[in-house]
Protein backbone atom coordinates (compact mmCIF):
# COMPACT_ATOMS: atom_id res chain seq x y z
CA UNK A 1 0.00 0.00 0.00
CA UNK A 2 1.22 3.50 -0.59
CA UNK A 3 3.06 5.33 2.17
CA UNK A 4 1.36 8.34 3.80
CA UNK A 5 3.92 10.30 1.83
CA UNK A 6 1.62 9.85 -1.16
CA UNK A 7 -1.68 10.38 0.64
CA UNK A 8 -4.13 13.07 -0.36
CA UNK A 9 -2.46 16.25 0.87
CA UNK A 10 -2.33 19.83 -0.39
CA UNK A 11 0.37 20.17 -3.01
CA UNK A 12 3.34 22.28 -2.03
CA UNK A 13 5.51 24.36 -4.30
CA UNK A 14 9.03 22.94 -4.61
CA UNK A 15 11.87 25.28 -3.71
CA UNK A 16 13.30 27.30 -6.57
CA UNK A 17 15.53 24.88 -8.47
CA UNK A 18 18.33 27.38 -9.11
CA UNK A 19 18.72 28.15 -5.43
CA UNK A 20 18.85 24.46 -4.53
CA UNK A 21 21.44 23.87 -7.27
CA UNK A 22 23.55 26.65 -5.76
CA UNK A 23 23.33 25.01 -2.33
CA UNK A 24 24.33 21.65 -3.83
CA UNK A 25 27.37 23.28 -5.45
CA UNK A 26 28.35 24.88 -2.16
CA UNK A 27 27.98 21.58 -0.30
CA UNK A 28 30.14 19.77 -2.89
CA UNK A 29 32.81 22.48 -2.76
CA UNK A 30 32.88 22.43 1.02
CA UNK A 31 33.01 18.66 0.99
CA UNK A 32 36.05 18.78 -1.28
CA UNK A 33 37.79 21.27 0.99
CA UNK A 34 37.11 19.19 4.10
CA UNK A 35 38.28 16.06 2.29
CA UNK A 36 41.52 17.86 1.40
CA UNK A 37 42.03 18.65 5.07
CA UNK A 38 41.31 15.02 5.93
CA UNK A 39 43.91 13.76 3.46
CA UNK A 40 46.68 15.86 5.02
CA UNK A 41 45.58 15.20 8.62
CA UNK A 42 48.13 13.21 10.67
CA UNK A 43 47.57 9.47 10.39
CA UNK A 44 49.61 8.41 13.44
CA UNK A 45 47.51 5.71 15.11
CA UNK A 46 49.45 6.15 18.37
CA UNK A 47 48.74 9.87 18.65
CA UNK A 48 45.37 10.60 20.35
CA UNK A 49 45.29 14.13 18.92
CA UNK A 50 45.84 12.82 15.38
CA UNK A 51 43.10 10.19 15.83
CA UNK A 52 40.69 12.83 17.13
CA UNK A 53 41.40 15.15 14.20
CA UNK A 54 40.94 12.30 11.73
CA UNK A 55 37.66 11.21 13.34
CA UNK A 56 36.29 14.76 13.18
CA UNK A 57 37.25 15.05 9.50
CA UNK A 58 35.58 11.71 8.71
CA UNK A 59 32.42 12.78 10.51
CA UNK A 60 32.33 16.12 8.67
CA UNK A 61 32.81 14.44 5.28
CA UNK A 62 30.03 11.93 5.98
CA UNK A 63 27.63 14.66 7.04
CA UNK A 64 28.42 16.79 4.00
CA UNK A 65 27.82 13.74 1.78
CA UNK A 66 24.38 13.41 3.26
CA UNK A 67 23.67 17.11 3.03
CA UNK A 68 24.40 16.95 -0.71
CA UNK A 69 22.18 13.90 -1.15
CA UNK A 70 19.31 15.47 0.76
CA UNK A 71 19.56 18.65 -1.31
CA UNK A 72 19.52 16.49 -4.44
CA UNK A 73 16.30 14.85 -3.29
CA UNK A 74 14.86 18.28 -2.47
CA UNK A 75 15.67 19.45 -5.98
CA UNK A 76 13.95 16.45 -7.58
CA UNK A 77 10.82 16.84 -5.47
CA UNK A 78 8.51 14.18 -4.07
CA UNK A 79 8.89 10.89 -6.00
CA UNK A 80 5.93 9.50 -7.88
CA UNK A 81 3.95 6.69 -6.25
CA UNK A 82 5.40 3.32 -7.07
CA UNK A 83 8.81 4.71 -7.97
CA UNK A 84 10.31 3.00 -4.92
CA UNK A 85 13.92 3.63 -4.07
CA UNK A 86 15.44 2.39 -7.29
CA UNK A 87 18.67 3.45 -8.90
CA UNK A 88 16.86 6.00 -11.03
CA UNK A 89 16.22 8.19 -7.99
CA UNK A 90 17.90 11.49 -7.37
CA UNK A 91 20.65 10.01 -5.23
CA UNK A 92 21.75 7.88 -8.16
CA UNK A 93 21.68 10.87 -10.50
CA UNK A 94 23.83 12.75 -8.00
CA UNK A 95 26.41 9.97 -8.15
CA UNK A 96 25.74 8.62 -4.66
CA UNK A 97 26.16 4.85 -4.10
CA UNK A 98 23.01 2.81 -3.91
CA UNK A 99 22.02 -0.57 -2.47
CA UNK A 100 24.58 -2.48 -0.48
CA UNK A 101 27.32 -0.13 -1.65
CA UNK A 102 25.65 2.68 0.27
CA UNK A 103 26.13 1.16 3.71
CA UNK A 104 29.02 3.50 4.36
CA UNK A 105 26.88 6.64 4.09
CA UNK A 106 25.17 8.15 7.09
CA UNK A 107 21.60 9.24 6.51
CA UNK A 108 20.80 8.49 2.88
CA UNK A 109 19.82 4.90 3.60
CA UNK A 110 16.22 5.73 4.46
CA UNK A 111 13.35 3.30 4.18
CA UNK A 112 9.71 3.39 5.20
CA UNK A 113 6.99 0.98 6.24
CA UNK A 114 3.29 1.03 7.03
CA UNK A 115 1.21 -1.37 9.09
CA UNK A 116 -2.59 -1.36 8.57
CA UNK A 117 -4.30 -2.48 11.75
CA UNK A 118 -7.67 -2.99 10.06
CA UNK A 119 -6.58 -5.21 7.16
CA UNK A 120 -3.26 -6.53 8.59
CA UNK A 121 -1.59 -5.35 5.40
CA UNK A 122 2.08 -4.37 5.66
CA UNK A 123 4.03 -2.36 3.10
CA UNK A 124 7.78 -1.81 3.02
CA UNK A 125 9.83 0.34 0.68
CA UNK A 126 12.62 -1.32 -1.29
CA UNK A 127 15.24 0.49 0.75
CA UNK A 128 13.84 -0.82 4.04
CA UNK A 129 14.41 -4.37 2.78
CA UNK A 130 18.03 -3.45 2.00
CA UNK A 131 18.53 -1.78 5.38
CA UNK A 132 17.18 -4.81 7.27
CA UNK A 133 18.97 -7.24 4.97
CA UNK A 134 15.79 -9.08 4.11
CA UNK A 135 14.93 -10.39 0.66
CA UNK A 136 11.80 -8.77 -0.83
CA UNK A 137 10.56 -12.25 -1.73
CA UNK A 138 10.28 -13.01 2.00
CA UNK A 139 7.79 -10.19 2.34
CA UNK A 140 7.53 -7.49 5.01
CA UNK A 141 7.43 -8.29 8.70
CA UNK A 142 4.51 -7.62 11.00
CA UNK A 143 4.88 -5.52 14.14
CA UNK A 144 4.90 -8.76 16.15
CA UNK A 145 7.76 -10.16 14.07
CA UNK A 146 9.89 -7.02 13.94
CA UNK A 147 11.38 -7.38 17.47
CA UNK A 148 12.98 -10.69 16.45
CA UNK A 149 15.59 -8.67 14.50
CA UNK A 150 16.35 -6.36 17.39
CA UNK A 151 19.00 -6.76 20.08
CA UNK A 152 17.50 -8.25 23.23
CA UNK A 153 18.55 -5.18 25.22
CA UNK A 154 16.71 -2.90 22.76
CA UNK A 155 13.51 -4.92 22.40
CA UNK A 156 11.74 -3.25 25.37
CA UNK A 157 12.42 0.15 23.80
CA UNK A 158 10.91 -0.88 20.45
CA UNK A 159 7.87 -2.41 22.17
CA UNK A 160 7.30 0.75 24.17
CA UNK A 161 7.62 2.98 21.10
CA UNK A 162 5.09 0.92 19.13
CA UNK A 163 2.65 0.57 22.04
CA UNK A 164 2.72 4.29 22.82
CA UNK A 165 2.03 5.01 19.17
CA UNK A 166 -0.82 2.55 18.71
CA UNK A 167 -2.52 3.00 22.09
CA UNK A 168 -1.81 6.61 23.05
CA UNK A 169 -1.25 8.11 19.61
CA UNK A 170 2.25 9.30 20.49
CA UNK A 171 4.81 9.88 17.71
CA UNK A 172 7.72 7.46 17.44
CA UNK A 173 11.29 8.66 17.84
CA UNK A 174 13.97 6.25 18.99
CA UNK A 175 17.00 4.17 18.06
CA UNK A 176 17.75 0.49 18.34
CA UNK A 177 20.17 -2.07 16.94
CA UNK A 178 19.24 -4.85 14.56
CA UNK A 179 21.13 -7.93 13.38
CA UNK A 180 20.87 -8.51 9.65
CA UNK A 181 20.70 -11.94 8.06
CA UNK A 182 24.38 -11.58 7.07
CA UNK A 183 25.33 -11.04 10.72
CA UNK A 184 26.08 -7.33 10.43
CA UNK A 185 24.78 -5.09 13.20
CA UNK A 186 23.15 -1.82 12.16
CA UNK A 187 21.79 1.05 14.25
CA UNK A 188 18.42 2.32 13.05
CA UNK A 189 16.69 5.56 13.93
CA UNK A 190 12.93 5.11 13.75
CA UNK A 191 10.40 7.95 13.49
CA UNK A 192 6.70 7.64 12.78
CA UNK A 193 3.16 8.36 13.85
CA UNK A 194 -0.30 6.78 13.85
CA UNK A 195 -2.81 7.29 11.04
CA UNK A 196 -6.32 7.85 12.43
CA UNK A 197 -9.62 6.91 10.87
CA UNK A 198 -12.65 9.17 10.65
CA UNK A 199 -13.62 8.37 14.24
CA UNK A 200 -10.18 9.26 15.63
CA UNK A 201 -9.08 5.68 16.17
CA UNK A 202 -5.72 4.32 15.09
CA UNK A 203 -6.14 2.68 11.70
CA UNK A 204 -2.51 2.21 10.77
CA UNK A 205 0.99 3.15 11.71
CA UNK A 206 3.76 4.35 9.42
CA UNK A 207 7.43 4.78 10.21
CA UNK A 208 10.64 5.91 8.58
CA UNK A 209 13.85 4.00 9.31
CA UNK A 210 17.24 5.61 8.88
CA UNK A 211 20.45 3.62 9.02
CA UNK A 212 22.62 5.80 11.26
CA UNK A 213 25.28 3.16 11.97
CA UNK A 214 28.17 5.06 10.41
CA UNK A 215 27.03 8.33 11.93
CA UNK A 216 27.00 6.84 15.41
CA UNK A 217 30.32 5.10 14.75
CA UNK A 218 31.90 8.39 13.69
CA UNK A 219 30.44 10.20 16.68
CA UNK A 220 31.72 7.45 18.96
CA UNK A 221 35.19 7.71 17.41
CA UNK A 222 35.20 11.46 18.05
CA UNK A 223 34.15 10.95 21.68
CA UNK A 224 36.69 8.20 22.30
CA UNK A 225 39.59 10.06 20.72
CA UNK A 226 38.61 13.23 22.57
CA UNK A 227 38.59 11.33 25.87
CA UNK A 228 41.91 9.73 24.99
CA UNK A 229 43.33 13.16 24.26
CA UNK A 230 42.00 14.50 27.56
CA UNK A 231 43.47 11.52 29.41
CA UNK A 232 46.80 12.20 27.77
CA UNK A 233 46.66 15.88 28.68
CA UNK A 234 45.77 15.03 32.29
CA UNK A 235 48.63 12.53 32.42
CA UNK A 236 50.95 15.15 30.95
CA UNK A 237 49.81 17.66 33.54
CA UNK A 238 50.44 15.18 36.36
CA UNK A 239 53.87 14.34 34.96
CA UNK A 240 54.74 18.03 34.61
CA UNK A 241 53.57 18.68 38.19
CA UNK A 242 55.64 15.78 39.55
CA UNK A 243 58.70 16.83 37.56
CA UNK A 244 58.29 20.46 38.63
CA UNK A 245 57.95 19.47 42.27
CA UNK A 246 61.15 17.45 41.96
CA UNK A 247 63.22 20.25 40.41
CA UNK A 248 61.33 23.28 41.74
CA UNK A 249 59.80 22.78 45.19
CA UNK A 250 57.12 25.15 46.40
CA UNK A 251 59.56 26.61 48.94
CA UNK A 252 63.30 26.97 49.31
CA UNK A 253 64.86 28.41 52.44
CA UNK A 254 65.17 30.33 54.49
CA UNK A 255 68.94 30.13 54.04
CA UNK A 256 71.31 31.99 56.32
CA UNK A 257 70.83 33.41 59.82
CA UNK A 258 67.33 33.30 61.28
CA UNK A 259 65.65 36.12 63.18
CA UNK A 260 68.11 38.68 64.51
CA UNK A 261 71.13 36.40 64.46
CA UNK A 262 72.70 38.40 61.69
CA UNK A 263 71.54 41.85 62.77
CA UNK A 264 74.13 44.46 62.03
CA UNK A 265 76.16 41.91 60.08
CA UNK A 266 76.59 41.10 56.42
CA UNK A 267 75.14 37.59 56.20
CA UNK A 268 72.11 37.17 53.98
CA UNK A 269 68.89 35.39 54.81
CA UNK A 270 66.97 34.27 51.68
CA UNK A 271 63.87 32.28 50.72
CA UNK A 272 61.94 31.56 47.54
CA UNK A 273 58.41 30.41 46.72
CA UNK A 274 56.59 29.19 43.62
CA UNK A 275 53.00 30.49 43.55
CA UNK A 276 50.72 28.15 41.53
CA UNK A 277 48.18 29.58 39.10
CA UNK A 278 44.80 30.37 40.60
CA UNK A 279 42.79 28.29 38.13
CA UNK A 280 44.99 25.21 38.20
CA UNK A 281 45.82 25.72 34.51
CA UNK A 282 48.79 24.30 32.59
CA UNK A 283 52.10 24.58 34.40
CA UNK A 284 54.23 27.35 32.94
CA UNK A 285 57.98 27.78 32.76
CA UNK A 286 58.51 30.20 35.64
CA UNK A 287 61.31 29.23 38.03
CA UNK A 288 63.46 30.46 40.90
CA UNK A 289 66.53 29.42 42.86
CA UNK A 290 68.12 30.29 46.20
CA UNK A 291 71.51 28.69 46.81
CA UNK A 292 74.28 29.04 49.38
CA UNK A 293 77.60 29.08 47.46
CA UNK A 294 80.86 27.42 48.54
CA UNK A 295 82.62 30.79 48.98
CA UNK A 296 80.01 31.98 51.47
CA UNK A 297 78.05 33.99 48.97
CA UNK A 298 74.41 33.57 48.01
CA UNK A 299 72.82 32.97 44.59
CA UNK A 300 69.41 34.52 43.95
CA UNK A 301 67.71 33.88 40.62
CA UNK A 302 64.28 33.95 38.99
CA UNK A 303 63.17 33.51 35.40
CA UNK A 304 60.48 32.48 33.00
CA UNK A 305 60.59 30.17 29.99
CA UNK A 306 57.93 30.39 27.29
CA UNK A 307 55.61 27.40 27.03
CA UNK A 308 53.61 25.10 29.28
CA UNK A 309 53.48 21.50 30.33
CA UNK A 310 56.12 18.78 30.29
CA UNK A 311 58.37 20.41 27.68
CA UNK A 312 58.56 23.70 29.60
CA UNK A 313 59.20 21.84 32.87
CA UNK A 314 61.92 19.72 31.28
CA UNK A 315 63.59 22.85 29.88
CA UNK A 316 63.36 24.44 33.32
CA UNK A 317 65.07 21.43 34.89
CA UNK A 318 67.90 21.64 32.36
CA UNK A 319 68.31 25.37 32.89
CA UNK A 320 68.31 25.11 36.70
CA UNK A 321 70.94 22.38 36.61
CA UNK A 322 73.19 24.50 34.43
CA UNK A 323 72.54 27.60 36.56
CA UNK A 324 73.61 25.87 39.75
CA UNK A 325 76.67 24.28 38.21
CA UNK A 326 77.90 27.56 36.76
CA UNK A 327 77.22 29.47 39.98
CA UNK A 328 79.08 26.91 42.13
CA UNK A 329 81.99 27.12 39.68
CA UNK A 330 82.24 30.84 40.46
CA UNK A 331 80.91 32.18 37.16
CA UNK A 332 79.61 35.75 37.55
CA UNK A 333 75.97 36.66 36.72
CA UNK A 334 76.70 38.28 33.33
CA UNK A 335 78.82 35.42 32.00
CA UNK A 336 76.42 32.92 33.55
CA UNK A 337 73.49 34.32 31.54
CA UNK A 338 75.63 34.15 28.40
CA UNK A 339 76.13 30.44 28.98
CA UNK A 340 72.41 29.90 29.60
CA UNK A 341 71.64 31.73 26.36
CA UNK A 342 73.98 29.40 24.47
CA UNK A 343 72.40 26.39 26.20
CA UNK A 344 68.88 27.35 25.08
CA UNK A 345 70.07 28.08 21.57
CA UNK A 346 71.68 24.64 21.27
CA UNK A 347 68.70 22.78 22.77
CA UNK A 348 66.77 20.29 20.63
CA UNK A 349 63.70 22.48 21.16
CA UNK A 350 64.94 26.08 21.36
CA UNK A 351 63.06 28.20 23.87
CA UNK A 352 62.69 31.88 24.67
CA UNK A 353 62.87 33.08 28.23
CA UNK A 354 63.82 35.76 30.70
CA UNK A 355 66.11 35.55 33.72
CA UNK A 356 67.47 37.60 36.60
CA UNK A 357 70.64 36.37 38.30
CA UNK A 358 72.14 37.90 41.46
CA UNK A 359 75.24 37.01 43.43
CA UNK A 360 75.74 38.43 46.89
CA UNK A 361 79.22 38.71 48.48
CA UNK A 362 78.93 39.00 52.29
CA UNK A 363 82.53 40.18 52.70
CA UNK A 364 81.86 43.42 50.83
CA UNK A 365 78.04 43.40 51.10
CA UNK A 366 77.99 43.79 47.32
CA UNK A 367 75.20 42.53 45.09
CA UNK A 368 76.33 41.78 41.53
CA UNK A 369 73.55 41.08 39.11
CA UNK A 370 72.56 40.77 35.46
CA UNK A 371 69.29 40.31 33.65
CA UNK A 372 68.05 38.79 30.38
CA UNK A 373 64.88 40.70 29.49
CA UNK A 374 63.64 40.46 33.07
CA UNK A 375 62.35 43.05 35.58
CA UNK A 376 65.01 44.39 37.91
CA UNK A 377 65.19 43.56 41.64
CA UNK A 378 63.36 45.76 44.12
CA UNK A 379 65.38 47.17 46.99
CA UNK A 380 63.59 48.09 50.24
CA UNK A 381 65.41 50.27 52.74
CA UNK A 382 64.16 52.27 55.72
CA UNK A 383 60.50 51.58 54.93
CA UNK A 384 60.60 52.58 51.26
CA UNK A 385 61.28 50.68 48.06
CA UNK A 386 62.72 51.36 44.65
CA UNK A 387 63.64 49.55 41.44
CA UNK A 388 67.37 49.08 40.84
CA UNK A 389 68.77 50.53 37.63
CA UNK A 390 68.81 47.76 35.09
CA UNK A 391 71.87 46.84 32.99
CA UNK A 392 71.47 45.80 29.35
CA UNK A 393 70.45 42.25 28.58
CA UNK A 394 68.32 40.57 25.90
CA UNK A 395 66.01 37.60 26.59
CA UNK A 396 67.53 34.14 26.63
CA UNK A 397 67.28 32.36 23.29
CA UNK A 398 66.59 35.58 21.39
CA UNK A 399 70.12 36.02 20.00
CA UNK A 400 73.03 33.87 18.92
CA UNK A 401 75.46 32.52 21.49
CA UNK A 402 78.29 34.88 22.40
CA UNK A 403 75.94 37.70 23.39
CA UNK A 404 77.34 39.71 26.30
CA UNK A 405 75.19 40.50 29.33
CA UNK A 406 76.12 43.58 31.32
CA UNK A 407 76.49 43.42 35.09
CA UNK A 408 75.49 45.96 37.70
CA UNK A 409 76.53 46.29 41.33
CA UNK A 410 74.77 47.62 44.40
CA UNK A 411 76.20 48.08 47.88
CA UNK A 412 73.77 46.79 50.47
CA UNK A 413 73.32 47.81 54.09
CA UNK A 414 72.26 45.76 57.10
CA UNK A 415 68.48 45.41 57.07
CA UNK A 416 68.18 45.91 53.29
CA UNK A 417 65.59 43.68 51.65
CA UNK A 418 65.69 42.47 48.04
CA UNK A 419 62.63 41.11 46.22
CA UNK A 420 62.89 39.26 42.91
CA UNK A 421 59.82 38.03 41.05
CA UNK A 422 58.59 36.66 37.78
CA UNK A 423 55.95 38.59 35.87
CA UNK A 424 54.64 36.15 33.24
CA UNK A 425 56.42 34.81 30.13
CA UNK A 426 58.53 37.53 28.50
CA UNK A 427 56.62 40.36 30.20
CA UNK A 428 58.75 43.33 30.97
CA UNK A 429 60.98 42.63 27.94
CA UNK A 430 62.42 45.90 26.73
CA UNK A 431 61.38 47.85 29.83
CA UNK A 432 63.02 48.48 33.16
CA UNK A 433 60.30 46.71 35.12
CA UNK A 434 59.18 49.87 36.90
CA UNK A 435 55.77 51.37 36.51
CA UNK A 436 53.94 48.08 35.99
CA UNK A 437 50.93 47.37 38.18
CA UNK A 438 52.70 44.43 39.83
CA UNK A 439 55.76 46.52 40.65
CA UNK A 440 53.67 49.34 42.09
CA UNK A 441 51.76 46.89 44.29
CA UNK A 442 55.04 45.46 45.59
CA UNK A 443 56.51 48.88 46.32
CA UNK A 444 53.35 49.79 48.23
CA UNK A 445 54.09 46.90 50.60
CA UNK A 446 57.27 48.60 51.89
CA UNK A 447 55.90 49.41 55.37
CA UNK A 448 54.63 45.86 55.88
CA UNK A 449 57.83 44.32 54.56
CA UNK A 450 59.90 46.42 56.95
CA UNK A 451 57.94 44.98 59.89
CA UNK A 452 58.16 41.32 58.70
CA UNK A 453 59.89 39.00 61.13
CA UNK A 454 61.82 36.95 58.54
CA UNK A 455 62.22 36.58 54.78
CA UNK A 456 59.68 33.80 54.58
CA UNK A 457 57.07 36.24 55.84
CA UNK A 458 58.35 38.76 53.28
CA UNK A 459 57.86 36.17 50.54
CA UNK A 460 54.29 35.56 51.67
CA UNK A 461 53.54 39.27 51.58
CA UNK A 462 55.05 39.69 48.13
CA UNK A 463 53.23 36.60 46.82
CA UNK A 464 49.92 38.37 47.42
CA UNK A 465 50.67 40.55 44.39
CA UNK A 466 51.02 37.54 42.05
CA UNK A 467 48.36 37.46 39.35
CA UNK A 468 46.05 34.61 38.40
CA UNK A 469 48.87 32.98 36.42
CA UNK A 470 51.00 32.61 39.54
CA UNK A 471 54.74 33.04 39.45
CA UNK A 472 57.84 32.95 41.63
CA UNK A 473 59.02 35.27 44.41
CA UNK A 474 62.44 35.44 46.10
CA UNK A 475 63.18 37.63 49.09
CA UNK A 476 66.61 38.20 50.69
CA UNK A 477 67.58 40.36 53.66
CA UNK A 478 71.04 41.45 54.76
CA UNK A 479 71.65 40.83 58.45
CA UNK A 480 68.54 41.14 60.63
CA UNK A 481 65.46 43.27 60.30
CA UNK A 482 66.04 47.01 60.01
Amino acid sequence: MPSPLFAERPSQQSPERGRVDALISQARRLRGEVDAVRRVAPADADDPRARWQRALCDLAVHQLDDLGAHLGQLREGVPEPGSGDGASGPAARDGRPRGEGATGSLLTRVGSGEWNLLTDEVGWSDELYRIIGRAPSAGPMSLDELPSLVFAEDQPLLSRLVTDCLVDGKPIDGEFRVVRADGRVRTLHMTGEPVLDGEGRTASMWAVFRDVSELRRSERAVRETRESLRDRERAGHRLAAELREAVLPAWRGPLGPAGDAGAGGSAMQAAGHHVPSAGGGPLGGDWYDVLALPDGGTLLAVGDLAGHGVSATASTATLLGALRGLAVAGIGPGALLGHLNALLEAAAQPALGTALCCRYDPASRTLTWAQAGHPAPLLFRDGTGRVLDRPEGVPLGATASGTAYEQAEARLLPGDLLVLRTDGPARGVGGPGAGTAGTERLLALAPELSRAGDVRECVRLAARTAGADGGCVVAARVGGPS
